[in-house]
């Protein structure tokens, strides 16, 4: 192993042991308004980077406010009831067209249709998915418990894939990622599969619940496709601005090169 793969492996092992301690007391001691808080944070980061990412690269002229408004709404999801939210996320989408086609006509033009798609993109990736964190935590008999499920199958995945795609990979993924590897994405499968198997046989002898092995199994393979899926739509942004990363402000846990 060379030195740059020693010091990248290095970063993103210190990276996770920084944030987890930091989302785990957040996950499980915070309450609802600083969960919420937190991943609208973290949502108005994400956002920010995407952003620039299209802008400073000419490629797209996103409505910054409106990725930004929605990022914020976040903060508020824990006052809104279940009922209330299912109907926010069905008419999401059409109310954000209507809002970014305004847009367009309002300023003349200046916004292109091109700007709208990409907006619409970068509200649907990030604070969209996100809230769905708040909403697990809050909504779901068990959320505390639940949760770790979504960051162990991420965590999980993107760890393994990197470790056996770096080492061990030959037949490329994708041609979006250079550095991702049909061996990589299955050993990211396998090995959220294994973690969370290890966490549920824990949480069932303390807490007694229960939790289907099998069904846990499941999930977790559906969630570490998805979450791969995700990385590779992330490869795709990058590819077409022209860039090799977005921001270092944390060292990278991806597995994709």
């Amino acid at each position: 192993m060379n030195n740059e793969k020693k010091k990248t492996i290095i970063q993103r092992l210190l990276s996770g042991l920084v944030l987890f301690p930091i989302v785990a007391i957040i996950v499980v001691f915070g309450n609802a308004l600083i969960m919420d808080i937190t991943v609208s944070l973290i949502a108005m980061i994400s956002i920010c980077e995407y952003y620039k990412c299209f802008k400073n690269n000419k490629k797209a002229n996103p409505s910054l406010w409106y990725m930004l408004i929605c990022c914020l709404l976040i903060m508020f999801a824990h006052v809104v009831s279940v009922d209330a939210l299912r109907a926010i996320l069905i008419s999401f989408v059409p109310i954000s067209i209507l809002i970014l086609i305004g847009e367009v006509i309002l300023t003349n033009g200046n916004k292109k249709i091109i700007d709208v798609a990409v907006t619409l993109l970068g509200v649907c990736y990030i604070p969209l998915m996100m809230l769905f964190l708040s909403v697990i935590r809050e909504n779901f008999m068990y959320g505390k418990i639940l949760i770790w499920y979504v960051f162990i199958s991420a965590w999980g995945s993107d760890i393994f894939a990197y470790l056996i795609g770096k080492n061990f990979g030959k037949h490329q993924l994708t041609k979006l990622s250079k550095g991702k590897t049909t061996e990589g994405a299955i050993a990211g499968v396998l090995g959220a599969v294994i973690i969370a198997l290890i966490y549920t046989a824990v949480i069932n002898s303390i807490s007694g619940i229960g939790i289907s092995y099998f069904l846990v199994g499941i999930i977790v393979i559906i969630l570490s496709i998805i979450g791969q899926i995700g990385d590779i739509g992330a490869s795709s942004i990058k590819r077409y601005c022209g860039v090799k990363d977005f921001s270092e402000l944390i060292p990278r846990t991806w597995w994709n090169a």
